[in-house]
């Protein structure tokens, strides 16, 4: 049999001027039409933006990981060999090294300093002004820091800063004077020792006096308070008594006579004498005048030489070696903190104050002392803004590249050196290689990218 036809229900015919495809259905709804606009107009807003986007910074970072899949000519293909390269070479696993003592070192400190300032700074009343002492750094570019610290990491104490406040506390310690150019004008008086120090070939008794010559010494590293020695030259010792003086052997301007105290010649002050016994062994200890006079009281009858310690002829102490290859990383690292103290001060304490007081005082009414409310409601509650800080930081070191460049003088850059500023190095620097440079710009995208996702993250969950 001839199989039935189906026939389709009867559907209602629309209405006139209701909805469908000709008279607007869903799909084209006014509702959907304003939308679309809607969204065509923002586009049209973000375009500008998003062709910078694309210019500044997707094609940089999409030609840097083509160009570092070629040679250092850009014109033959080498694959992965610049990625390998990369890690045989010792600067680079050098700047590797250091950048990692700087993701270490530097957020943590940064985080803690800015932390304890804000916590000590919240209930004085010039808060607001030290916080805007500390944070007016910011204001300065790293190249204006990095010259003001290459003068502060001077080794010069006459112009480098720490150095002078360390050879000043050192002096004051420490008030020998030093005479480093100083030797002997005589050979056959004084003789020169193991370790630097001078001692006289004859022996003497108690009674004498033994006047010691020197020369080598400029008149302006003279102290100030120095007194013609003629007066101390003519002084005799008596009974148990040694005495002498030490004097500069040279009159300014010529004439005198040699081994004789002129009336001219100055002596030199806090100069250390010693009295050595037969065994030579120092039984007595003094200082020299402001004339360059010694004694030595109440020695026992014997024979003793007399001798000037190798500290007299020492080199002076000139200060820490900042800019040294043992402490140049450390140096700038603290240069970084002075210039961003000042922002995460601002930044904790900003979180600091938005804190609810209710849990502190219920704290304080619990009996919690200063140390437990700051280890156990402070810091939990300044979490989230203790992570953004030590995050924005971890990213900001891993791309400093400014004051490594300006502090560190030539010869210790190596010792100094980053992931950036080896990529610039590589690149720019006297390498020519953009292929390996190229390599550790990818290097460094890569590992600043974590802490970026990181902070995004962070800033999310604080809005939402």
């Amino acid at each position: 049999m001839p199989a039935t036809p189906v026939q389709a229900p009867d559907r209602p015919a629309p209405l006139p001027g209701g909805p469908g495809p000709a008279a607007g259905g869903p799909k084209d709804s006014p509702r959907r039409r304003a939308a679309r606009r809607r969204r065509l107009i923002a586009l049209l807003f973000l375009l500008p933006a998003l062709l910078l986007l694309g210019a500044l910074v997707a094609y940089p970072i999409l030609f840097t990981v083509g160009r570092s899949l070629f040679d250092a000519s850009g014109t033959r293909f080498v694959g992965a060999e610049n990625y390998t390269e990369m890690f045989r070479d010792p600067a680079t696993l050098k700047a590797i090294r250091n950048t990692t003592i700087w993701v270490v070192v530097a957020p943590l400190l940064l985080t803690g300093l800015g932390l304890i300032l804000a916590v000590l700074t919240e209930k004085i009343r010039w808060a607001t002004a030290f916080k805007l002492v500390l944070f007016m750094p910011m204001a300065i570019s790293f190249l204006a820091a990095g010259i003001i610290f290459r003068v502060v990491y001077e080794q010069d104490p006459d112009r480098g800063v720490l150095n002078a406040v360390a050879v000043g506390v050192h002096d004051s310690f420490d008030e020998s004077a030093g005479y480093p150019t100083a030797r002997p004008k005589d050979a056959t008086v004084l003789a020169k020792g193991t370790g630097g120090a001078y001692t006289t070939k004859d022996k003497v008794a108690p009674g004498s006096t033994v006047n010691l010559g020197l020369v080598g010494v400029p008149p302006k590293d003279l102290p100030e308070d120095a007194e013609p020695a003629r007066a101390a030259s003519e002084a005799t010792a008596g009974g148990a008594e040694l005495r002498g003086v030490v004097w500069v052997d040279f009159t300014v301007g010529g004439g005198g006579k040699p081994g004789q105290v002129d009336p001219e010649e100055k002596g030199l002050p806090q100069l250390a004498v010693e009295a050595v016994d037969a065994d030579g062994k120092a039984v007595a200890e003094t200082t020299t005048a402001a004339d360059g006079s010694y004694r030595f009281e109440g020695l026992s009858a014997g024979d003793y030489a007399v001798r000037l310690p190798a500290k007299n002829f020492a080199e002076p102490y000139g200060g820490v070696e900042w800019l040294g290859p043992t402490l140049i990383t450390p140096a700038i690292i603290g240069a970084y903190l002075w210039i961003w103290t000042g922002f995460a001060l601002v930044l904790i304490g900003a979180g600091l104050s938005a804190m609810p007081r209710d849990v502190i005082e219920a704290a304080k009414i619990d009996g919690a002392n200063e140390w437990q409310i700051f280890r156990r409601i402070t810091v939990p509650l300044l979490a989230p803004v203790l992570g953004v800080v030590f995050v924005t930081q971890v990213i900001n070191v891993m791309k400093v590249f400014d004051l490594v460049y300006i502090i560190a003088p030539g010869p210790v850059q190596q010792d100094a050196n980053v992931l950036a500023l080896q990529m610039w190095l590589v690149s720019f620097g006297g390498g020519n290689n953009q292929g390996l440079g190229s390599a550790l710009g990818v290097l460094l995208l890569l590992l600043v990218v974590p802490a970026m996702i990181l902070n995004i993250r962070r800033f999310r969950r604080s809005n939402s």
